[in-house]
C-alpha cells in the first residue's frame, strides 16, 4: 500500500494534518517518497516510478488485494501531474457517473488552465462490458487518463479492448517490515500508547498485508486504550480487544482460487504438510467446509484414482462425517482425508482416459450399437437379430469372452485407459495385459 495510508485521500492535502483527523488521513502519503511498500513498481528505476517522472500520465490498471495503496497511488499520480482527479466507484456508480466524468474532463481541458484529468475507477471489475466500453473513446482521444483499481485478475474481469490500452501494475500485500513501519509512524504521531513488541507482531499478523486494516485496528485500539486509561498496550489486552484473530480472505475472488489451486497441487505432489497448511488456511479464512469436502472428492477421483480406490470412499466418508458433526469437530475428518490423499499412490489414468473418450465422442460420428450388444426384450427385436451371437461372459472360461469386441463395429481399440505402475493400478495393468494376451490367442488382434 501507500506510505502512510491505504484509504482514499482528499485531493488537497492539508499542510499540517489535524489531530482530530482519522489516523488513516493523518498518516496519508503526501509525496511518492512517503509511500511504504510497492517498491517493485515505485522504487528508483521501476516502471511506475518512471511513469511519475516522465511528465506524461498513462492509463493503467492497479491490481492487488485490499489495503495496498491503489487509491493512494492514483491520487498521488493526479497530484504529480497537477490533474483533476475524478473518482468513480464501480460498486455504486454507473453510466451517469461516467457521463458526468466526461463532461468535467471536457470543461477542464477547454478551460483557461487546460488541465488534465485522471478518472479513477475503484473496483473496476464490477462494471459490466458496456460500462467498461464507455471509457474507450475518451481514453483513445486523450480526453482523460484512465486508472482502474481491482482486486480481481484483470485478464478475466477487464475487457480486452480496455486492457490493451492500459498498463497493468501488480501490487503486493505489505510485508511485515512495511506494516511495522506504519505502526512506528502512528507512534511518532503520538496516536498510540507504547505497545509491546509481541503485541506489534500480533497486530501485523492480524493485518495480514492490509494497511487499511492495520490503520483501522490501530485507531480502535487507541480509543479503547484512552477509555481504559492505559499507558501501555500489552499482548494480553490486545487479544481481549481483538477477540479471535481472523485472517483476511476473499471467499470468491483471485485469492480463493489461488489457494484451492495450491491445496490441489500439494495433494497431487504428495506433500501432507503443505496440503494441511492450505486446507487450514482456507478453513481459517472462512471457506465453506462443505465446499472443501467436495474438492477432496474431486482430488480423490482425479489424482489418486484407481491407484488407491479407497481414497474416494474416504473422501465421501469425510464429507458425511462433517455433515453429522459440523464445525469444528467435523473438520478433523477433512484433515484426515487430505493427509490420506497426499500420501496415497497417485494416478490420473482414469482422468486422462475419460477426457480422451469425451474428445473422441465429441468429434466422431454416431456409431450404431452392434446387434450382438443390443437388448432384445420382445419377439420382434429377437426376430430382427437383436442380441444374436452375444457371448455371455459368465459362461466363458475364466469368466472372459476372449476375442470379443464391445466397441462399435469397425472401431479399433483406442487404449485410452493406461494404468500407471503404482498402487492398485499396477495389478490392474497385469490383469489387462493378461486379458489382451487371451484376445490375441483367440485371434482378435
Amino acid at each position: 500500500m501507500a506510505a502512510r495510508s491505504a484509504s482514499a485521500p482528499s485531493q488537497v492535502h492539508p499542510a499540517h494534518p489535524s489531530a482530530n483527523q482519522p489516523l488513516a488521513e493523518r498518516l496519508r502519503p503526501r509525496t511518492l517518497g512517503e509511500v511504504i511498500g510497492q517498491q517493485h513498481v515505485l522504487g528508483p528505476g521501476m516502471p511506475l516510478r518512471l511513469a511519475f517522472e516522465s511528465g506524461r500520465p498513462h492509463s493503467c490498471i492497479l491490481w492487488g488485494p485490499p489495503g495496498v495503496g491503489k487509491t493512494t497511488i492514483a491520487r498521488l499520480m493526479a497530484d504529480a501531474f497537477d490533474a483533476q482527479f475524478i473518482s468513480i466507484s464501480a460498486v455504486l456508480g454507473g453510466v451517469k457517473d461516467i457521463r458526468e466524468a466526461v463532461e468535467r474532463a471536457e470543461v477542464a481541458r477547454d478551460g483557461l488552465m487546460q488541465q488534465r484529468t485522471i478518472v479513477f475507477v475503484d473496483e473496476v471489475h464490477r462494471f459490466n462490458k458496456s460500462q467498461q466500453d464507455a471509457f474507450l473513446p475518451h481514453v483513445e482521444s486523450g480526453l482523460f487518463t484512465f486508472i482502474g483499481a481491482t482486486t480481481e485478475n484483470p485478464s478475466f474481469e477487464v475487457n480486452s479492448a480496455l486492457l490493451s490500452r492500459a498498463a497493468v501494475y501488480v501490487l503486493q500485500p505489505l510485508s511485515e517490515q512495511d506494516l511495522k513501519q506504519i505502526v512506528a509512524l502512528a507512534q511518532a504521531e503520538k496516536a498510540l500508547p507504547a505497545i509491546e513488541d509481541v503485541a506489534i507482531d500480533r497486530l501485523v499478523a492480524y493485518a495480514d498485508g492490509d494497511a487499511r486494516r492495520l490503520l483501522n485496528t490501530l485507531e480502535t485500539l487507541a480509543m479503547a486504550a484512552t477509555q481504559e486509561k492505559l499507558a501501555d498496550i500489552t499482548d494480553v489486552w490486545l487479544l481481549k480487544v481483538l477477540g479471535e484473530r481472523m485472517r483476511r480472505y476473499d471467499k470468491g475472488g483471485e485469492q480463493f482460487y489461488d489457494t484451492i489451486s495450491a491445496l490441489h497441487k500439494s495433494v497431487r505432489g504428495s506433500d501432507p504438510d503443505a496440503a494441511l497448511y492450505w486446507l487450514v488456511r482456507m478453513l481459517d479464512g472462512g471457506a465453506d467446509p462443505r465446499y472443501m469436502a467436495r474438492r477432496l472428492v474431486r482430488m480423490a477421483s482425479e489424482d489418486v484414482g484407481l491407484a488407491d480406490p479407497r481414497a474416494l470412499r474416504l473422501a465421501l466418508d469425510a464429507a458425511e462425517v462433517y455433515e453429522r458433526l459440523g464445525t469444528p469437530e467435523g473438520e478433523l475428518a477433512l484433515a484426515e482425508c487430505v493427509v490420506y490423499l497426499a500420501v496415497a499412490p497417485k494416478s490420473n489414468a482414469v482422468y486422462k482416459a475419460y477426457n480422451a473418450a469425451r474428445a473422441f465422442v465429441k468429434q466422431d460420428a454416431t456409431r450404431p450399437v452392434p446387434m450382438r450388444l443390443r437388448n432384445a426384450p420382445t419377439k420382434l427385436m429377437k426376430d430382427l437379430d437383436y442380441g444374436r451371437d452375444y457371448r455371455y461372459a459368465h459362461d466363458e472360461p475364466g469368466g472372459y469372452a476372449a476375442g470379443e469386441s464391445y466397441l462399435p463395429d469397425g472401431m479399433p481399440p483406442p487404449r485410452w485407459y493406461q494404468p500407471v505402475p503404482r498402487g492398485m493400478e499396477a495389478k490392474i495393468a497385469e490383469k489387462l495385459n493378461h486379458l489382451r494376451q487371451l484376445d490375441e490367442e483367440a485371434g482378435k488382434d
